[in-house]
C-alpha cells in the first residue's frame, strides 16, 4: 500500500503519522514535551532538546506496531504558518528526519506549515477532506495560534491561507493554560480544565472583545485572578474561561460570515478540542466540522496527508 509519512515537531508535542492512500488510513504516533509543573511552556532550546530525543522513539513505534513497509514519500511542517518570517527553531527537527531519510532512501520530500497540517488534519477527521477543492472558513485555536483563516485551492500550498482574524494580545490557548495553572493544573491545562469546567454550577454569558474581526483576550486571566481571589469556585472559573474563549470564537466566527459569506467552517486546533467550547459553536453553527481530539491537538496526519496530495494530486487523495 503508498504510505505516506509525515512528521510534525511543535512546541508541544513529537509527532509522526503515515496516510494510506488506499484505505484512507491514518496511522500516527505522539509525545508531549515535558514541561515542568508550574511552568506555562518550553524555552525553543529546550524543545529541539526533547524532540531529538523522541522522534526516534515515535518512528520506531510508528513502524513496528503497524506493519508498514516503508514509506513512499516524507513530509514535515518546517514553520508555523506559511507566512515570510514565520520561524520557530522546534521546526528545524522534523525537517532534519525528513530531508536525512529522503537522501537515504532517495525519497521525495514535501515542506508544509503546522498551520496547513492542522488544517488537513481537522478535514480529515471531519470526513470534508473534498473541501481542498473549494473555499472555506477554518479556524486554528492553540497555545500560539487563534486564527480565522480564509482557506482556498492552491496547487503549490495545497491550501493557501489568507488570514481574516486573529487575537491581538493572548491566545485561546494561553488563557486556557494560564488559568489551569492559576488553579493549579499541569500544563498543557485544557483536558483538566475542561472536567473542572463540566462540574460547575453555572455558566456565563460572556461578551467577547471582537475588533474588526479579531479578538481581544487579555482580559481573561486577570478576570480569572480576580474570580479566584474573591472565592469564586474553581469549576465555575474554569467555565467562565471556557465560556470567554467560546464566545470569542463565535463572535470571530459571524465577522468572518459577514465578510466572506456563508462558507463551510472547519475548527482545527487543540482548544476546539474542548466538548464545552465545541457544543457551543454546533448550536450556532450548523454543519461546522470538527476534528476528533486526536485530530485537533497537534500531529502529523495532516503533514502526512499534504505529502500524499503533492506526490499524486488531490484527487487521489480524497
Amino acid at each position: 500500500m503508498p504510505e505516506y509519512l509525515g512528521v510534525d515537531t511543535s512546541n508541544y508535542t513529537t509527532s509522526a503519522a503515515v496516510y494510506d492512500s488506499t484505505e484512507k488510513r491514518i496511522f500516527q504516533v505522539k509525545r508531549l514535551l515535558p514541561v515542568k509543573e508550574g511552568e506555562l511552556g518550553l524555552r525553543q532550546s529546550d524543545a529541539v532538546f526533547h524532540h531529538t530525543k523522541q522522534l526516534p522513539d515515535m518512528i520506531e513505534q510508528l513502524f513496528s506496531t503497524n506493519g508498514l513497509s516503508g514509506p513512499a514519500v516524507v513530509s514535515a511542517s518546517v514553520r508555523p504558518r506559511n507566512l515570510e518570517g514565520s520561524y520557530m527553531p522546534c521546526f528545524l527537527c522534523g525537517e532534519g528526519f525528513a530531508r536525512s531519510l529522503a537522501a537515504v532512501d532517495r525519497l521525495p520530500v514535501y515542506r508544509t506549515s503546522h498551520q496547513v497540517g492542522h488544517i488537513l488534519a481537522a478535514l480529515y477527521s471531519a470526513e470534508k477532506l473534498s473541501l481542498v477543492r473549494e473555499r472555506f472558513i477554518a479556524f486554528h485555536v492553540s497555545g500560539g495560534t487563534t486564527d480565522c483563516l480564509l482557506c482556498e485551492p492552491d496547487d503549490e500550498l495545497i491550501v493557501k491561507v489568507t488570514e481574516l482574524g486573529t487575537s491581538l494580545d493572548l491566545k485561546a490557548g494561553q488563557a486556557v493554560d494560564r488559568c489551569g495553572v492559576m488553579l493549579g493544573l499541569k500544563f498543557p491545562c485544557g483536558a483538566e480544565l475542561e472536567k473542572l469546567a463540566a462540574r460547575a454550577d453555572r455558566t456565563f454569558n460572556v461578551k467577547p472583545v471582537i475588533r474588526d474581526g479579531s479578538c481581544c483576550l487579555s482580559g481573561a486571566e486577570n478576570k480569572c485572578r480576580t474570580m479566584l481571589e474573591k472565592g469564586e469556585s474553581p469549576e465555575n472559573i474554569a467555565r467562565y474561561c471556557l465560556d470567554l474563549v467560546a464566545a470569542t470564537v463565535a463572535g470571530m466566527t459571524d465577522a468572518a460570515i459577514e465578510k466572506c459569506g456563508r462558507l463551510p467552517l472547519v475548527y482545527a486546533g487543540g482548544v476546539m478540542s474542548d466538548t464545552i467550547i465545541r457544543d457551543r459553536l454546533v448550536s450556532l453553527f450548523p454543519g461546522a466540522g470538527f476534528a476528533a481530539p486526536e485530530f485537533s491537538c497537534d500531529n502529523a496526519a495532516g503533514v502526512a496527508i499534504f505529502g500524499c496530495m503533492k506526490h499524486t494530486g488531490v484527487e487521489k487523495c480524497l
